[in-house]
C-alpha cells in the first residue's frame, strides 16, 4: 500500500509539472486571431494582399503557412527594405519576383502584433481550405492547415481544460492518497483510536485545518509570494496605463466622417489639415474650408446647418453676420503631455511618414478615435526600426552642406539651420 501511495504522488506531480509546462508554452505562443484581424484592416494590408489570391503582392494563407521562421516572417513585415538592404537570400528573391516594387514597411507593429495578424491570416486560410475540401477529405492537421505552427482559439481553449482537469486529478488523487495512508495505519494500529473517531466524523473542522495550514511555512511563503506577485503585476499594469488614452473616442459638436471624406470622396488629408506639411500642429481646419464645398452641398444636413449657425450664416441671403459667430467646441482625441515636443512638419515632409502610420486608418473611421497608444516606448520602437531615407532629401541635403561649411571653417548661422522656423519658438 506505502508504494502504492508513493506512486500516486508521484504521478500527482508529473500532472502539475505538464500542466505548468503547457501553461507557460502556451502563453509564450499565443496568437491572438482577432486582434489580427483588426490589425490586418487597420494597416490596410487588404490593400496589397488577399488571403487566397495574388493582387499586387502574393496570396498570404499559402505563403505564410508554408514558411516555417516565423522570425523572418516578422522582420519582413516590420521593416523589410532593411532585409534587402542586407542582401537577404529570401527577401531577394520576392524583391525581384515581384519586379523590385517595394512594400510598405510597419514599424510600429510590434512582434506580437505581427503574430496577431499571422494567426489571422492562417485561421482564415484554414477555413478557405475547409470550405473548398469536401466532406470525405476534410481539413485536418493532414491538409494544408496542418502547417499552422500557432495554436488556434480551439486549440487554446482545449489546453486550458487539460490543465483544469489535471488539477482536479491532482487534488482527487491527494484524496485517495491520504484515504489509502489512513487505512495502512489503521491496519498496522499506528492510528489512536481518538483519531479514528475524529476522521469517521461526516464535519470536518475548517478552524483547524486554517490552523494547521497557517502553522505551515511553505504554505505561507507560497501564499504571500502569490499575493505580491499579483499586486505587483496590478500595479505595475496601473502605472503603465496611467495617462495612456489608446481607443479614446469623444463625441465631437459636428459628426464628421472621415470615412466619407477621406475614404470614399479621398480628399486629401492636407487639404483641411494645411499645417501637418509646414508647422509643428496639423491645425484644426477652419469653417472656411468646409463652406468651400458646403455653401452648395448638402446644405439641408443638420450638422452642415451647425456650421452656418457657427459662422453665422445665412443660406438664404449667403451672408455672414459676425455677430452671431461662435468658436465650434471641437474636443481634442490625440494629446501629448507638456514636455513632449512632436513636430508634424519633421515626420510628414522630411521623413515622409503617412498619416495612417500614427493615426490607423483615418480613411475608414465614421468617427475619429486615438489609435495608437503615443507612449515613448511606441516612439522609440518606430525611430529605431525606420531608416533615414537621405538621399534627394532637401532637409538632410542643408546639413551635409552645413557640416562641410563648418570643416571648411566658414560662418554658420542660426537661421542656416532652421532657427527661424515658425515651430522653433512657436508651439
Amino acid at each position: 500500500m506505502r508504494n502504492v501511495s508513493l506512486i500516486l504522488k508521484q504521478i500527482s506531480r508529473l500532472l502539475f509539472i505538464v500542466a505548468g509546462f503547457v501553461l507557460v508554452q502556451t502563453a509564450a505562443y499565443a496568437q491572438d486571431p482577432a486582434k489580427g484581424e483588426a490589425l490586418f484592416k487597420s494597416s490596410n494590408c487588404g490593400s496589397c494582399h488577399k488571403i487566397d489570391v495574388r493582387m499586387t503582392g502574393p496570396a498570404l494563407g499559402p505563403t505564410i503557412t508554408s514558411e516555417p521562421d516565423e522570425a523572418y516572417l516578422i522582420k519582413w513585415i516590420q521593416n523589410n527594405q532593411a532585409l534587402i538592404a542586407a542582401k537577404n537570400p529570401k527577401a531577394l528573391n520576392i524583391y525581384n519576383e515581384y519586379n523590385q516594387s517595394q512594400m510598405s514597411v510597419f514599424t510600429n507593429l510590434s512582434d506580437q502584433d505581427v503574430k496577431d495578424i499571422l494567426g489571422y491570416v492562417k485561421d482564415q486560410w484554414k477555413k478557405i481550405q475547409a470550405a473548398k475540401a469536401t466532406p470525405a477529405v476534410g481539413s485536418g492537421a493532414n491538409g494544408p492547415s496542418g502547417a499552422d505552427s500557432g495554436p488556434s482559439s480551439s486549440m487554446l481553449f482545449g489546453l486550458i481544460g487539460v490543465i483544469v482537469v489535471a488539477f482536479l486529478v491532482i487534488l482527487v488523487l491527494n484524496r485517495v492518497i491520504g484515504t489509502l495512508e489512513r487505512l495502512l495505519m489503521q491496519k498496522q494500529g499506528l492510528l489512536p483510536e481518538d483519531v479514528e473517531e475524529e476522521t469517521a466524523k461526516p464535519a470536518v473542522d475548517r478552524l483547524a485545518t486554517v490552523r494547521i495550514l497557517a502553522k505551515n511555512k511553505k504554505f505561507v511563503f507560497f501564499l504571500v509570494l502569490c499575493s505580491v506577485v499579483g499586486l505587483g503585476s496590478w500595479t505595475w499594469v496601473t502605472l503603465w496605463n496611467t495617462n495612456v488614452h489608446q481607443g479614446y473616442q469623444p463625441v465631437q459638436p459636428i459628426k464628421y466622417s472621415h470615412q466619407l471624406h477621406a475614404g470614399a470622396m479621398k480628399i486629401d488629408c492636407q487639404y483641411c489639415h494645411s499645417g501637418a506639411y509646414k508647422s509643428k500642429n496639423a491645425s484644426i481646419p477652419s469653417l472656411n474650408i468646409c463652406m468651400n464645398c458646403h455653401k452648395v452641398v448638402k446644405t439641408e444636413s443638420p450638422e452642415i446647418q451647425k456650421i452656418y449657425n457657427a459662422l453665422g450664416y445665412d443660406p438664404q441671403t449667403q451672408k455672414y453676420d459676425s455677430t452671431k459667430a461662435r468658436p465650434i467646441q471641437w474636443v481634442r482625441i490625440h494629446n501629448l503631455p507638456d514636455f513632449a515636443y512632436f513636430n508634424h512638419s519633421q515626420h510628414v515632409k522630411v521623413g515622409g511618414i503617412r498619416c495612417q502610420t500614427c493615426h490607423g486608418q483615418i480613411q475608414e473611421m465614421q468617427e475619429v478615435y486615438q489609435y495608437s497608444p503615443l507612449t515613448m516606448k511606441w516612439c522609440i520602437q518606430c525611430h529605431r526600426r525606420t531608416e533615414v531615407n537621405y538621399k534627394g532629401n532637401a532637409y538632410y541635403d542643408r546639413m551635409v552642406d552645413v557640416h562641410d561649411r563648418i570643416k571648411r571653417g566658414e560662418k554658420v548661422t542660426i537661421a542656416s539651420i532652421g532657427g527661424i522656423e515658425c515651430g522653433k519658438c512657436h508651439y
